[in-house]
């Protein structure tokens, strides 16, 4: 750093890459000195005129103010307030154009000045050592400082800069063409810039001072050099007259050949920079109280008659100076607020001046030319030799006007200090600075509208979050602890359950019954089937009410049953006798039925044979055949049934006799069947010519025979198991012993065995008249 400091004192220069040689026209303006303009008669006041947020308004229309009161008060950070440059009545509060290149309204304070110039009480600091830094720092922003050198940065922001600062460096290059407010500035009011100067070295204590001048202007040069001879931190150092010596990274190359890194500021590297006009405006808001109401401005042009310099309230018309230099338009007049370079047209004259506007130029057609149309690039990189940032302008027009954001970023836009040296050498006469002012705006607009974007979705994504606490905490609110049951509650639930369970388990025995039921008609149908296809009758009408039968037959044993439970213990002994022919007259049937059964399998597979070997010679015979045969049986069979309802609408003290009408009847069936059979052998002895027919009709009443025989042979069970279960014997021992036809013969009595034996031939007798049914 030593040796730095002394390569500085010895005068050493660094220079920086690019730049361009205008010509400067800078001594038609400093012939004179700076005049003071009567008061014009309106001031046009913009609330913002610095980089950052409008302050305050704490004024009304129709209120009454002073020189140097108040107009706005700091609202937020980067914040500076304004005051009235003049005594006056406010005329009206409204967006008015601003001086800026877009000309955007922006909210302005339109005063009427009085004419007294009436100054508000001021307050002055005589002893600035008794001020502590954020005293100074606190009347630095209270007076509404602003940097005066073009970009309007907010001074206090600066002076309370928190980072180390070791080189305090003052611009007076004033490179642009044209100006020579500072220059003016510096020849006369030399001694309050260094006062200024002083105050901020009390601020940040910097190990030096440096204040560049360009080498074409001497006057300042020593004026300048007079006002710190006997101030050893302060060293005023010539530059050479190059464009744009005057921005803030290239006089830091200069003048200490260090370079500020890309999106950095000179703060991050131990540099601060500020204009003359800045640092008069500091000596005087802390010295003599004033704030920041006037300030130097170039009026020149070869329209202007007397070019000079001029100090100008805040918020005068652009007008207004114009005519008090002598202002003679010419034909589509130009009038730009800045030097050639780098200002900019404005759209009407009466704009009022701020604290950045530092010149109004006012040319004919011959000194600046209008702009010609726009040609295509030729690639020459005069933009890239001439540009001081040492960016690639003719990349950046190109990603402008594609729009290629990304892309921009990528060859640091940002970097450009818009100083206009790419247009000024560009021979296809392209605005490029105007492409980089409007690809600039559209990425900070983008960027705002991202943050919104993000600032949007973090509030939603927080209030999300928020509601569902207060849903949870509401249901927890709300969310009763069930209530503990009492042992007769308990016990009150295992009973429902134990209900639920029997229903349940009574239920599935029903179902299983219901099952055994469908299976036997399901058995019953097929068996049906079978007979159907060997050509048997439809008995589909005689079966449902057989089961009908059999369901009150049922009933009417269940119900005998339960009255034989009751009359036990009185009718046991008399019953017994009875009760032991039943149950030997039942096993006799079932061993008849067995062998009906074994018999009419046989007599099945014969008719099969037969009807195969013998077919039919007259269809209609053997079909009145079939029709007398099923009428046979019909009625065989519904004589079975009124007997056995006769049989069951008898007392139980008539078994007996029952059982021997029963026996009758079938002997009486037997007889019949014999006849049959006779007849059947007559028929058998016939001439050979009807042997064919014969035997066809044969084997069709065997087929129906057959028939009806299962029919009985399920009547028979049925009846068999009623008779069984009716009058089974209440031991069960001695029913196991009946089950068993030699053990009951053994232990019967002769008595009894004549009558099993009885009712046995019966049973063969019915079980043979059946089977020459069949054969019939």
């Amino acid at each position: 750093m030593e040796k730095l400091i002394e390569q500085i004192k010895q005068g050493k220069i660094w220079p920086f890459p690019g730049g361009v040689h205008p010509p400067q026209q800078k001594s038609q303006s400093t012939q004179s000195a700076i005049a003071r303009l009567a008061l014009p008669e309106r001031l046009v006041v913009p609330l913002k005129q610095h980089i950052g947020a409008n302050g305050k308004l704490i004024v009304a229309k129709g209120q009454h103010v002073l020189k140097g009161q108040a107009l706005s008060k700091p609202s937020s950070n980067w914040s500076v307030p304004v005051h009235a440059p003049t005594s006056g009545l406010i005329a009206d509060i409204c967006p008015m154009p601003s001086a800026h290149p877009s000309a955007l309204p922006e909210l302005s304070v339109i005063m009427t000045p009085d004419g007294k110039d009436t100054w508000c009480e001021l307050s002055p600091v005589h002893d600035t050592s008794s001020l502590t830094h954020d005293e100074l720092v606190d009347i630095i922003h209270q007076r509404g400082i602003a940097g005066m050198g073009g970009a309007g940065f907010p001074t206090y922001v600066k002076a309370d800069s928190r980072k180390k600062i070791e080189y305090l460096i003052v611009n007076a290059v004033e490179c642009e063409p044209y100006i020579s407010a500072d220059d003016m500035l510096m020849r006369e009011h030399a001694t309050g810039i260094v006062a200024g100067i002083k105050l901020m070295q009390q601020i940040l204590n910097p190990a030096l001072t440096i204040i560049g001048i360009e080498d074409n202007k001497p006057e300042a040069i020593a004026a300048m050099q007079t006002a710190c001879a006997n101030n050893d931190t302060i060293i005023v150092q010539t530059v050479p007259t190059v464009y744009p010596s005057g921005g803030e990274k290239q006089l830091i190359k200069l003048l200490t050949g260090k370079e500020v890194p890309s999106g950095c500021i000179p703060a991050d590297i131990g540099m601060l920079v500020h204009n003359v006009g800045t640092l008069y405006a500091i000596n005087q808001a802390v010295h003599e109280g004033k704030p920041l109401i006037e300030r130097v401005i170039t009026v020149t042009g070869n329209t202007i008659h007397q070019p000079g310099n001029v100090w100008a309230l805040l918020g005068t018309e652009v007008k207004h100076l114009l005519d008090s230099q002598g202002f003679s338009p010419v034909p589509q007049q130009r009038v730009v607020m800045g030097g050639p370079m780098m200002g900019f047209t404005l759209p009407t004259v009466r704009i009022g001046v701020v604290k950045t506007s530092n010149c109004i130029l006012a040319p004919d057609h011959n000194e600046l030319a209008e702009p010609g149309a726009e040609k295509a690039c030729i690639r020459c990189s005069a933009c890239a030799d001439a540009c001081p940032a040492s960016l690639l302008p003719q990349q950046l027009q190109w990603f402008a006007k594609a729009k290629e954001y990304d892309k921009l970023n990528e060859h640091h836009l940002f970097d450009c200090i818009e100083c206009g040296a790419c247009a000024y050498v560009c021979p296809s006469e392209i605005p490029l600075v105007q492409y980089y002012r409007v690809a600039k705006a559209e990425i900070k607009e983008q960027q705002a509208e991202q943050i919104k974007a993000e600032r949007a979705k973090q509030r939603f994504e927080a209030r999300k979050e928020r509601l569902e606490r207060e849903q949870a905490a509401r249901q927890n609110r709300h969310k009763r602890k069930p209530a503990s049951k009492s042992t007769d509650e308990k016990q009150k639930v295992a009973d429902a359950l134990a209900r639920v369970k029997g229903k349940s388990e009574q239920r599935d025995e029903q179902s299983a019954v219901a099952t055994a039921i469908a299976r036997a008609k399901a058995k019953q149908q097929d068996n049906q089937s079978v007979a159907n296809n060997n050509i048997a009758p439809d008995n589909s009408d005689i079966a449902i009410e057989r089961a009908a039968r059999k369901e009150q037959a049922r009933k009417y044993k269940e119900q005998r049953a339960a009255q034989e439970r009751s009359d036990n213990s009185t009718a046991k002994p008399a019953a017994d006798n009875d009760k032991k022919a039943a149950v030997a007259a039942a096993i006799a049937r079932a061993k008849a039925k067995k062998a009906a059964q074994a018999q009419q399998a046989d007599d099945t597979v014969d008719t099969n044979t037969d009807v195969k070997e013998q077919a039919p010679a007259d269809d209609k015979k053997a079909a009145v055949a079939a029709a007398i045969a099923r009428a046979k049986a019909k009625k065989a069979a519904q004589a079975t049934e009124q007997q056995m309802a006769d049989e069951n609408s008898k007392p139980a003290a008539d078994d007996k006799k029952a059982a021997v009408a029963a026996a009758i009847a079938r002997a009486k069936a037997k007889k019949a069947a014999q006849a049959t059979e006779q007849q059947t052998a007559d028929e058998n002895s016939k001439p050979a010519a009807d042997d064919k027919k014969a035997a066809v009709a044969a084997a069709i009443a065997r087929a129906k025979a057959k028939k009806a025989a299962q029919a009985q042979q399920a009547d028979d069970t049925v009846d068999t198991n009623t008779d069984v279960k009716e009058q089974a014997p209440v031991d069960d021992k001695k029913a196991a012993v009946d089950a068993d036809p030699e053990q009951t013969a053994n232990s019967q009595t002769a008595e009894d065995k004549k009558k099993a034996a009885v009712a046995a031939a019966i049973a063969r007798a019915k079980a043979k008249k059946l089977q020459k049914q069949g054969n019939d």
